[in-house]
């Protein structure tokens, strides 16, 4: 009995101890092969004391020490798609119908819940960029995951309990007016709305990347592997959408908030376990630092040489750069030339090995280019922002015509507002392939482009699409408003479908237009920016919008006839839409202005180039070509 009550505490410790090192893990420190060949892959930057990059005799000691890790690859997928699908689910299942939400449990008026909906998307949308940072130079992706989907978990719990207790939500309605919510109340609302908006901070810009982590780029089967790996997101994101403008979000209409909104809770909590379930077999990829500080020593660099000029002959930084092979040689442009002082070398900032004294005095050519590539693509970035107004527009008034219009699908089943917003996706899902497959390769021929148009030309059709949009949004809400006035007749839902036609295929162009323009004229090691940019005009077409509805109702209702009227058959929603739709062409103009005047990454391609200084005088400087 002895002996086997040993071995019982022997397992026992065993088992416990195991537990602790699985632990560990969880949060690792140590990274894995991958991480450790795509760093050594990497050479420090010409603007980094390389002294600063090389290991110590301790971590040498413990790099020999330590068993190396093999990669991920597929064995990972179930666990990251699945934590990625989940999350998906729950975060679009909870903001398809938010706005009913606010209007029929907290007896919201609609300008009210505009709002509420506009700010907080925007603070969502512009907090990726804050979480790349974060987990660039701090957290790494594992971390950053793991926090921010307890964030989103706890948010979504929040919210749940706001339709589960009755303490959290205002009295139902038994007269008129009905009691809106508290301060108490709303204060609840927004702690969980917080929490949601750092789960988005962390997991936007990080997932896609950690699984990318798990492959190695090096090797054939790796690259298949990355090229798999983004098919299957976008093929779980369709699905995801589809679930959720559907089954969500008739569950929250028709049968109950508390299980409308407890559902996507479950399913991030299952989003969590899946992502814990796959600790021991991730790759993970330690923080490597980020890029805004590189950004700003140009700035610092180039203020404190404003006062030098640069004559003809003056030796300007331009390293090689060895052993990058993944980073595009960029050569020396005229655009924003009063950066190139950044460049200038002046005595004493490079040491005799080479190395540099400061990264805040001098900067590579490569470096100043890079933040040009920056500086260039911010006007076209900005001039989408209005291009996305219409898009904001669906989650918001478009449902309120829609709670006006008759819903019917045969003698009982009613369609859910928002479910009529599947129809832009459809389109999305049918256009991009007939445009890739068969247009694109016609236009190839005519054009002799690689993509049929440059991306700046779809990106403007896609904002002609957004104005049409618009304009047939206000038509078909002026069409309604006359009949449910002057006829007391309700039109179908259907009206709706071929302003979200237009929308689906703005998107089509647009918004995928932008991603890939993004993602090929941003320098090779600022990806991260560029994921979150598509976020950044999301928000700002959030905060514009909310800015505009403020103008509009104030304005209007102090001339006593509000466009956005709580009662939308005494509004002018269809003004409303008239009015984005004149501002899109005035966005549109100055868009072609930018376009115009922007020159794409590495468009200068010969060898040698003629750098005039601020004297007039011409110096030759020899540079690699840059071929995009």
């Amino acid at each position: 009995m002895a002996v086997e009550q040993d071995k019982t505490m022997k397992k026992s410790r065993r088992f416990f101890s195991s537990w602790i090192l699985c632990s560990l893990r969880c949060f690792p420190f140590i990274t894995s092969s991958y991480s450790s060949t795509k760093s050594s892959s990497l050479t420090p930057s010409p603007t980094k004391n390389p002294e600063a990059q090389a290991p110590s005799a301790m971590e040498a000691a413990q790099s020999t020490q330590q068993p190396q890790r093999k990669h991920g690859g597929w064995k990972t997928m179930p666990y990251i798609l699945g934590n990625e699908t989940f999350e998906r689910l729950a975060t679009l299942g909870m903001n398809m119908n938010f706005m009913l939400y606010l209007v029929k449990v907290f007896h919201l008026d609609q300008v009210s819940a505009i709002y509420i909906i506009n700010i907080w998307s925007g603070i969502t949308n512009f907090s990726p960029l804050l979480g790349a940072f974060i987990c660039d130079a701090y957290l790494g992706r594992f971390r950053t995951l793991a926090f921010a989907s307890f964030a989103s978990f706890l948010g979504l719990m929040g919210l749940t309990l706001t339709a589960v207790v009755p303490a959290l939500q205002p009295p139902t309605c038994s007269k008129n007016p009905c009691l809106g919510p508290t301060t108490g109340q709303l204060g609840f609302l927004f702690v969980a709305l917080g929490f949601q908006t750092i789960g988005a901070a962390g997991i936007r810009p990080a997932s896609l990347p950690f699984g990318v982590d798990q492959f190695d780029p090096t090797t054939e089967e790796g690259k298949r592997g990355i090229n798999s790996f983004f098919n299957w997101s976008y093929t779980t994101l369709t699905l995801v959408i589809l679930i959720s403008v559907t089954l969500i979000v008739y569950i929250q209409s028709n049968v109950s908030w508390a299980l409308g909104l407890g559902l996507p809770t479950a399913f991030m909590g299952c989003s969590i376990i899946l992502f814990w379930l796959g600790t021991r077999l991730y790759v993970y990829v330690p923080p490597e630092g980020s890029v805004f500080s590189g950004i700003v020593q140009v700035f610092v660099a180039g203020f404190h040489k404003r006062h030098l000029k640069l004559p003809p002959g003056l030796p300007l930084y331009d390293p090689p750069m060895k052993g990058i092979t993944t980073i595009s040689k960029l050569p020396l442009t005229h655009q924003f030339r009063f950066l190139n002082k950044a460049a200038i070398v002046v005595d004493g900032e490079i040491k005799a090995d080479g190395s540099l004294l400061s990264p805040w005095r001098l900067c590579s050519i490569q470096q100043i280019e890079e933040v040009k590539c920056l500086i260039g693509i911010v006007p076209i970035w900005a001039s989408n922002i209005i291009c996305f107004l219409s898009i904001t527009q669906q989650g918001t008034f478009m449902l309120s015509q829609a709670l006006k219009m008759d819903r019917h699908l045969g003698p009982k089943f009613q369609i859910p507002p928002s479910s009529i917003g599947i129809v832009a996706m459809i389109t999305l899902g049918i256009w991009v392939p007939i445009y890739d497959r068969i247009i694109v390769p016609s236009l190839r021929r005519i054009t002799k482009h690689e993509g049929g148009i440059t991306l700046l030309q779809r990106i403007g059709i896609g904002m002609l699409l957004s104005i049409l949009s618009m304009v047939v949004a206000g038509i078909v809400e002026w069409k309604r408003r006359a009949l449910a006035i002057k006829h007391a007749q309700t039109i179908s839902i259907f009206w709706l479908i071929p302003q979200l036609i237009l929308m689906g295929l703005c998107d089509s162009f647009n918004l995928i237009g932008q991603m890939e323009f993004y993602y090929k004229q941003f320098p090779e090691h600022m990806k991260s920016i560029s994921n979150s940019l598509i976020s950044c005009t999301m928000a700002g077409a959030n905060y514009l919008s909310a800015l505009l509805v403020m103008i509009v109702h104030h304005k209007t209702r102090k001339h006593g006839h509000d466009w956005l009227d709580n009662d939308i058959n005494a509004g002018r929603i269809d003004y409303f839409y008239f009015l984005i739709a004149a501002m899109g062409v005035f966005n549109f103009i100055y868009f072609l202005i930018c376009a115009h005047g922007y020159h794409y990454k590495g468009s200068t391609t010969t060898t040698s180039m003629q750098v005039a200084g601020e004297d007039g005088h011409v110096a030759d400087i020899e540079l690699n070509s840059a071929k995009h």
